[in-house]
């Protein structure tokens, strides 16, 4: 099963363009995704650029409408990412549990939807693009 761990550190929100951890933090971080990279769970993971760099692209009345960070109204913003695979949600959670956050952070665990989650109906329409389909590993 896949699962994404999403890290939010509280008051990224209101962060600066130019905000980035400090090397001691980092090098914490990197030991921990060299532990999930040598347990071979580790499929994918990236750090976010604050929201005072982003932007959101709303669909009010079906219309695209761009809002330039950062974003007032937020109270939980993503700061990174790992993608991860593992035999269950438990253990998802238990390589949550060890990484080297701080007090103002937050990992919050989610199980990816894969193909077989949906009805036959769905499936049908999700198989006329294969490409489009994940790669997991066996």
């Amino acid at each position: 099963m896949r699962f994404m761990m999403l890290m939010i550190p509280r008051g990224y929100e209101t962060a600066a363009p130019d905000t980035v951890p400090s090397a001691e933090a980092v090098a914490k971080m990197m030991e921990y995704n060299e532990s999930l990279r040598k347990a071979g769970v580790l499929l994918a993971l990236d750090g976010l650029h604050p929201p005072s760099t982003g932007a959101r692209v709303s669909f009010s009345g079906g219309k695209p409408k761009v809002t330039d960070g950062p974003f007032t109204e937020a109270k939980e913003v993503l700061g990174g990412y790992w993608m991860i695979e593992v035999a269950s949600r438990e253990e998802a959670i238990a390589w949550a549990s060890r990484c080297p956050g701080g007090d103002n952070e937050v990992i919050e665990v989610r199980q990816v939807q894969e193909l077989a989650d949906f009805p036959a109906d769905v499936q049908a329409v999700a198989a006329k693009y294969p490409e489009m389909q994940p790669r997991v590993r066996a």
